[in-house]
């Protein structure tokens, strides 16, 4: 079997001593390198040929953006940053997965010898997905935790059908996306008319990175986008994000729809979790909603996407060519219960399509 071979690129010599340990834990992963700066790191990359690099955001010398966007333009290969979970940190990683990092860890901010440790299952599954991840070259012109429990989405919302008395004019759009969706998400919302139906999005994310990625969506959406709060009504032209650590559901307020934000478990360990948020689109919108999945790893939506499929609500993928990692909408494609599979180009193509019928 051939090994993974990283090389971990980080200042700080218990950071590369700790991940070292954890990923050589991992019978199919192998160090072969580490470098406390990205000049050192420049010259292994040559030697040593690694599958992933793992990137400290802040370094000396030269930040770790600064080399991501001179790497990912003369020699692209999969990255994995490794981030402090503050909103300096939360905007250099955001901006690090623009020029095409895969996915990042979150370095704990204390205590660091005894909590990275948590960090193990994470970090190995995304040094493993990152190697397998479809990375392209950067061009300069377009430019969590582990949980105890495995919960479903009956551990924040029961199963039940929609309530077709209902009746409403009113659109949902409800996107949900993982591992490469920050940059997905974008794409869309970049694309979407002012007038869009109000839009939720459930993104795989840290609590001190939803509210900069949502102001970040704004800047580059003709809608309003804004981290959701509890009791939010939903409106056309708005869009409304998850913060990182509650669920994100949908609900029926009168005639009107609201935002509810949920504090329960986590669910297939996310949080939040896109299966509940279709769900609750399931029950409370039905037919009057689009679902929308895209690039992430794992299964977390497939389900989701199924009861909304069941609701009479069009559903749309990403394909796996466009996907960074095709977990996620690959699942829901499995179900059946997928109405149209395209590209991430022709995503919004699509949804305006089914809005003006």
């Amino acid at each position: 079997m051939n090994k993974i071979k990283v090389l971990i690129v980080d200042d700080s010599a218990l950071v590369r001593q700790m991940l070292s340990e954890i990923l050589n834990s991992a019978a199919d992963i192998e160090v072969v390198g580490v470098a406390h700066d990205p000049l050192m790191a420049r010259e292994k990359i040559k030697v040593l040929n690694p599958d992933v690099l793992t990137l400290d955001v802040e370094m000396p010398r030269m930040d770790g953006v600064t080399f991501l966007r001179n790497l990912m333009r003369l020699r692209p290969m999969p990255v994995v940053m490794v981030s402090s979970l503050t909103e300096k940190g939360a905007d250099i990683t955001l901006e690090a997965l623009e020029l095409g990092a895969v996915d990042f860890v979150s370095k704990p901010k204390t205590d660091l010898a005894h909590t990275l440790e948590n960090y193990t299952d994470e970090i190995i599954e995304k040094v493993r997905i990152a190697s397998q991840a479809r990375v392209k070259s950067l061009n300069l012109n377009s430019v969590k935790l582990k949980s105890v429990e495995r919960h479903s989405a009956d551990a924040i919302l029961e199963k039940q059908a929609y309530s077709k008395h209902f009746k409403t004019t009113d659109r949902i759009l409800a996107i949900g996306a993982s591992t490469g969706g920050t940059e997905a998400i974008k794409d869309v919302l970049m694309q979407l008319p002012p007038d869009t139906p109000g839009t939720v999005i459930s993104q795989h994310i840290p609590e001190a990175f939803s509210g900069p990625f949502a102001r970040r969506m704004n800047g580059v959406s003709a809608m309003t986008v804004c981290e959701a709060t509890d009791g939010q009504q939903i409106v056309t032209g708005h869009v409304y994000i998850a913060p990182g650590n509650r669920h994100l559901l949908v609900e029926r307020d009168g005639a009107r729809f609201i935002c509810r934000l949920n504090d329960g478990p986590e669910v297939n360990r996310h949080k939040p979790s896109v299966d509940v948020m279709f769900r609750s689109v399931a029950h409370n919108v039905g037919p009057n909603a689009i679902s929308v999945i895209l690039t992430g790893m794992g299964n977390d939506g497939a389900q989701g996407m199924q009861e909304m499929h069941e609701a009479g609500a069009p559903t749309i993928a990403q394909d796996e060519k466009s996907s960074v990692v095709w977990g996620m909408p690959g699942e829901a494609v499995k179900l059946g219960c997928v109405d149209t599979v395209t590209s991430l180009d022709r995503i919004p193509q699509a949804i305006i399509a089914l809005v003006k019928k």
